[in-house]
């Protein structure tokens, strides 16, 4: 009796092994995310500790949901995923009504202008933080953090076609703020 519980506990030990080392893994990789994870959540949050805190949250129910992760799949995306849900669940609680502000903005917007060369990065990211959140999200998952149009529409949970619109419409409006800081640093701007 002893020695069949013997032989029923080994495979046990080596499962339990194996899922150490898979989470391991996973803890691994995911952390190493962990700045371009921050740097998204301080645009939701504006504030470095509401962002810290939203992190935290992120890579706790990352580990938690561990088990229903699949191997293989884009771990980035996938905690970008969990972010936004914890972002916007967070909201809800809150009882924040976003206003979509997408169709009164895009009507207002009669120029494209090229963008202008030789702005400083500060000048960038000041335009950048003017950009309204609906068109600002899509910008900083797609041209910072280079993010898929498919992967900013399931971290989004809005429509590929939504997140073309809008990383369109953002990327005109952070033009034109651009070319605005450009004019007013002296910069000759191109028509």
């Amino acid at each position: 009796m002893i020695q069949g519980s013997a032989r029923h506990s080994q495979p046990k030990r080596a499962d339990e092994k194996e899922a150490q080392e898979r989470l391991a893994a996973f803890e691994a990789e995911a952390l190493g995310y962990a700045n371009q994870l921050f740097r998204v959540a301080l645009r939701l949050c504006r504030e470095p500790a509401r962002a810290e805190d939203l992190l935290q949250e992120t890579y706790l129910q990352a580990w938690r949901s561990f088990p229903r992760f699949e191997l293989g799949t884009n771990l980035r995306a996938w905690l970008y995923k969990i972010m936004f849900n914890v972002y916007y669940s967070a909201q809800r609680r809150q009882q924040l009504e976003v206003v979509p502000v997408e169709e009164t903005i895009a009507e207002t917007i009669a120029y494209d202008p090229p963008t202008p060369q030789h702005l400083t990065e500060e000048e960038v990211l000041l335009a950048l933080e003017k950009l309204p959140r609906d068109f600002q999200l899509p910008v900083v998952l797609a041209d910072v953090e280079d993010l898929s149009y498919r992967e900013i529409a399931d971290v989004l949970a809005v429509p590929i076609g939504t997140v073309m619109s809008r990383l369109h419409r953002g990327r005109k409006i952070l033009r034109m703020e651009l070319a605005r800081y450009a004019r007013d640093a002296g910069y000759r701007i191109a028509d």
